[in-house]
């Protein structure tokens, strides 16, 4: 499998952890990985889910479906990186089916059951305009992203769209802070070029 020439050396490192797990059953090799991303994962659970307790059991689940499907993992990226997407779509779909369960909009108000919460939800739904406005500049933006080399969106990616923290940032990718500051302030530099003859033409 070709790995990605980009890596930092700490994510070589992970790299040659996930082979020894998946071709040898090495146990340790689950466990280092393990030890060097377990607090950062639950420090980001627990800025998702303000909730210790929560926040230990999707630390434990994000590594549990990492483990089991860990032959899937290529290294066109850093192992961090898919981690990180692991556990942040897991807590999603985790805070998502709790609001379902502590709200249901027919649950009655009143004894005599005549009002219910969908009586005194205000719509958050967008009109079909709203929706045709919002498509087209994530689209867009999703396509001026395309434009910046791999570092850069990466960057740009993890800060605006999963909103992880600089040092999150730092510690998923393996590099410095002040990498990670600098890398981050010229990718933004860079969408904010590709963006602005947009901005002029009123297109976004």
């Amino acid at each position: 499998m070709e790995v990605n020439k980009n890596l930092s050396q700490r994510a070589l490192e992970d790299y040659d952890l996930v082979q020894r797990a998946t071709n040898y059953g090495d146990q340790k090799a689950y466990a280092l990985l393990m030890t060097r991303y377990r607090d950062s994962i639950y420090h980001m659970m627990l800025k998702m889910v303000h909730n210790r307790e929560d926040a230990d059991d999707l630390t434990l689940e994000a590594f549990g479906k990492a483990f089991r499907k860990l032959e899937s993992y290529a290294p066109k990226y850093a192992f961090s990186t898919w981690l990180f997407k692991i556990a942040i779509n897991n807590c999603i779909d985790h805070i998502r089916k709790k609001r379902l369960n502590l709200l249901s909009i027919d649950e009655t108000l009143t004894p005599d059951g005549k009002q219910n919460y969908s009586n005194n939800l205000k719509s958050n739904t967008l009109d079909p305009e709203q929706k045709y406005i919002r498509t087209q500049r994530l689209k867009m933006m999703r396509n001026v992203l395309g434009q910046l080399s791999y570092k850069y969106r990466l960057m740009i990616e993890l800060r605006y769209f999963e909103e992880l923290t600089y040092d999150q940032i730092a510690k998923e990718l393996g590099i410095p802070l002040g990498t990670v500051k600098a890398q981050l302030f010229r990718a933004k530099e860079l969408l904010f070029s590709l963006l602005e003859p947009k901005r002029a033409m009123g297109k976004i």
